[in-house]
């Protein structure tokens, strides 16, 4: 959604090539901007790092490292990364500008949704991830606002060069991922595979499924506590009559041992179609109740608390259960999206039409 605001990047031609024409969003690392690529004439995503950023020679050096690697990543349900440079004390990320909204638009506009449109709308978000597992890559910051669909009804997940840069940055720390959907072992500063990432999946579909967060706090610090100290419940708690076997992927994608969960997308995806193509037209068509349909319209202060960022930084830290530090700022930049309207399928069961082939073999009911 472009913002209308006055803004001194707007209306500029970055490095010789990039035609600034509105900003999209504005988050804790960077603005994006949609643009115009002069030199190949298409419109562009155009990522700028503030200048903390852009002013730390080891972080760029770094983001050129991930963002070569990022560009590298092809595949359908994956924004592609384009570009990568500076233009004085404008350094900046290309990605693919995809005109649409995000998942986040979704959650918040329609609350919990039918099983059968949750599972549609997650299973590429999965999809994509399975094939950067497959090829080294780890996101570290899977959330809705990095869930994009484009008007055509494209999935795509995005984001992957910054948040990886980031991760590994000396200015801004080693861990970073919005608290709402962090694993366990993030929290406590472990590091990152692509069971953290499985883990924030299990989360955005426990929301999907209910219209809220399974963890909730004043302050995102405690939020944090909770995935490291708590249990996230099984869906059909404020659900009845949901399926047992999405009650049991969503607890095995988020079970705070991560030798627990899925090894990675690929065979989260396995059983995700498994599901998806044995469970019956009721269960998949089961209708969430009017009050968690209004969930996400009921509290929308605290939604904005669990979307800071908690990062190690210089920032002023509170210290986690244990002593593991812990830094509360702003969230970063939304997704290159404009958001003209939610197309989305009309009701749940054109979402049948999107169901992907049959599983090579289903393995869910060995797995119980």
């Amino acid at each position: 959604m472009q913002e209308h605001v006055s803004d001194p990047l707007v209306g500029t031609l970055v490095d010789n090539r990039y035609a600034v024409t509105s900003r999209l969003a504005r988050g804790g690392m960077s603005t994006v901007y949609l643009a115009v690529d002069q030199r190949l004439d298409r419109e562009v995503a155009l990522k700028v790092l503030h200048p903390h950023l852009a002013a730390d020679e080891n972080f760029l050096g770094r983001l050129g490292r991930e963002a070569k690697a990022a560009a590298r990543l092809s595949h359908p349900h994956v924004v592609g990364v384009l570009d990568q440079g500076s233009d004085g004390h404008t350094a900046y990320l290309v990605m693919e500008y995809i005109k649409g909204h995000t998942l986040r638009d979704v959650v918040r506009d329609r609350g919990a949704l039918a099983p059968r449109l949750a599972l549609a709308l997650i299973d590429p978000v999965v999809e994509g991830l399975g094939a950067a597992h497959a090829a080294g890559f780890i996101h570290r910051d899977v959330k809705p606002e990095n869930v994009l669909i484009a008007d055509d009804g494209r999935i795509k997940i995005g984001d992957f060069g910054l948040a990886r840069a980031v991760t590994s940055s000396t200015s801004s720390g080693a861990l970073i991922g919005t608290v709402a959907y962090i694993s366990p072992e993030l929290v406590l500063g472990k590091p990152a595979d692509a069971r953290s990432d499985v883990y924030a999946v299990g989360i955005m579909l426990y929301e999907m499924l209910t219209g809220q967060q399974p963890f909730e706090g004043e302050v995102p610090i405690q939020v944090a506590y909770q995935h490291v100290n708590g249990t996230v419940g099984p869906p059909s708690d404020l659900v009845p009559g949901l399926a047992a076997e999405v009650d049991e992927l969503v607890q095995w994608c988020t079970a705070n041992d991560p030798e627990k969960r899925p090894v990675d997308g690929n065979a989260l995806l396995q059983e995700l179609r498994h599901i998806r193509t044995h469970l019956t037209d009721a269960e998949l068509d089961l209708q969430p109740p009017a009050a968690a349909t209004a969930a996400a319209a009921a509290a929308p202060a605290a939604a904005q608390q669990r979307t800071e960022i908690l990062a190690h930084s210089s920032n002023p830290t509170t210290l986690l259960p244990g002593g593991h530090p812990a830094v509360l700022a702003r969230p970063p930049a939304h997704s290159p999206v404009q958001r003209p309207g939610l197309a989305l399928p009309d009701d749940e069961d054109d979402a049948a039409g999107w169901a992907p082939p049959p599983p090579r073999s289903g393995k869910w009911a060995e797995r119980r």
